[in-house]
């Protein structure tokens, strides 16, 4: 009884120690260099700064593309991907725990044997031997190191890598919904015009012929006409084959297979507003890919503990107790009780450097990561750099084409009014109906841009941002 409670004295002692001792660096957030604010910054803008949502595809104010991103968030292949793979961190995470409490077993056994009856020594009782045992056996070993602590708190910052992951592949599936979307709504758009463009040229094919029959006009203008016309029947195949495959392409993005999408207008999308002056700070908390790669570097810094506890001895605990009797029905009575307790202690002595070589990988690794880090923190500011200048020319260049379309329609009518007089020739029809399309096409497509610009701001900015 007293080698009982000593041992038990022994291994309650032993497993309070590694609360005590953790080797290996702590993590600590190192401070990249931060610009107080964009380069691309309006800081001069009166606009009173908006906060906005994780679910800013809402700011443009259409229930079809609000529709759209909620099917992809739910069916897209890529989040069913992202979704298992945090499923599966959150799993080694428990798996890894695990390994900090001790792992009781239940063993037993049956055997019977038949001994040699003309050995050396006799067989008393008969030459079969029957053996009966059951026990509850335990071996863990003693954190003292803080070596399983550490490879818990590498596979925690892996399963937060996961889910900032998945928040990225959102993003980016949110982002890429809403691209196509508007890609989609610019080519109705365009084809809305081409139709309209086609109208008037067949109008002016039916002038052209009638004024031929009078003897006004030539034939020249005829074939002329029918030149532009067909141009413009190519013209409308082409865009219809576009906004088919950018609707199987948003059928294969949200994972209904036989979408079909009514046609608006874009001219009606809203554009949703820019952000205020002085964000860069909270870009690290709203990126996920930037979190991801912290993740990464703290479990990257965690296995540096990992691979240094294992230069230090490894100490175990090993008990077992139960019963072994001959006859079954005896193997739990207190005459066949057994027991074993200890300890065991591991300790490397020589292995040429390898334990050595593990902790320079891991350190090695530790620097890798931060290198990536800090890349992810500049990559994400000169996106975001990227997508504020190309939103505010954008708009720039919106305003100067719709001018320009407004423009050309005014020449248009001019010519045709012009050609009926007699007061000019049809190559001036011609001429000016080319340049109206070829500008109205510019203007709707500057206003995709504009708006795909701010989808790219989004995804840049993390997908929102809060006000100051």
């Amino acid at each position: 009884m007293n080698a009982k409670l000593k041992l038990l004295h022994l291994a309650v002692a032993v497993s309070l120690l590694p609360g005590c001792m953790l080797v290996g660096p702590d993590y600590k957030r190192p401070e990249p260099q931060v610009p107080a604010q964009y380069a691309q910054a309006d800081i001069e803008s009166t606009q009173a700064p908006i906060p906005v949502t994780k679910t800013w595809w809402e700011l443009y104010q259409d229930p079809v593309l609000n529709d759209l991103v909620n099917k992809a968030l739910q069916n897209n292949t890529d989040i069913k991907l992202a979704v298992a793979r945090v499923e599966e961190a959150d799993a080694f995470l428990r798996e890894v725990g695990a390994a900090l409490f001790p792992q009781i077993n239940l063993d037993s056994s049956a055997a019977r044997s038949r001994v040699t009856e003309l050995g050396a020594f006799p067989a008393f009782n008969g030459p079969y031997r029957e053996n009966y045992n059951i026990r509850l056996g335990t071996s863990f070993e003693l954190d003292f190191w803080g070596k399983l602590r550490r490879a818990k708190e590498a596979a925690r910052a892996q399963a937060l890598g996961t889910v900032f992951a998945k928040d990225t592949v959102e993003l980016s599936l949110s982002g890429l919904v809403a691209s196509n979307y508007l890609f989609l709504r610019s080519l109705e758009a365009q084809l809305a015009i081409s139709k309209n463009s086609l109208n008037t040229r067949e109008e002016s094919l039916a002038l052209t012929k009638r004024r031929l029959e009078g003897g006004v006009a030539s034939a020249l203008d005829v074939h002329q006409a029918e030149v532009a016309r067909s141009n413009l029947v190519a013209q409308i195949a082409d865009l219809t084959r576009q906004r088919a495959i950018v609707e199987h392409q948003l059928a294969v993005l949200t994972g209904v297979l036989d979408l079909k999408i009514a046609e608006g207008d874009i001219k009606n999308v809203p554009t949703p507003p820019v952000p205020p002056a002085g964000l860069p700070s909270s870009l690290l908390e709203a990126r996920p890919d930037v979190r991801q790669a912290e993740q990464s570097m703290i479990a990257a810094n965690a296995r540096i503990g990992v691979a240094k506890a294992a230069l230090f001895p490894t100490i175990s605990l090993t008990a077992n107790y139960g019963g072994e009797s001959a006859d079954l029905s005896n193997v739990l009575k207190s005459a066949a009780r057994i027991w074993t307790g200890g300890l065991a202690l591991n300790l490397p002595i020589f292995d040429s450097g390898r334990l050595s070589a593990r902790v320079d990988q891991a350190s090695a690794q530790q620097k890798q990561a931060l290198a990536s880090y800090e890349g992810a923190i500049q990559t994400a500011f000169k996106e975001v750099n990227d997508a504020l200048v190309t939103v505010r020319q954008s708009a720039e260049r919106e305003n100067a084409l719709q001018s320009s379309e407004q423009a050309a329609m005014k020449a248009m009518e001019i010519a045709q009014n012009r050609y009926k007089s007699g007061y000019s020739a049809y190559i001036d029809v011609l001429d000016s109906q080319r340049v109206y399309n070829e500008a109205a096409l510019a203007f709707i497509q500057s206003r995709q841009a504009r708006l795909v610009a701010t989808v790219d701001l989004f995804k840049a900015l993390g997908g929102g941002w809060e006000s100051n």
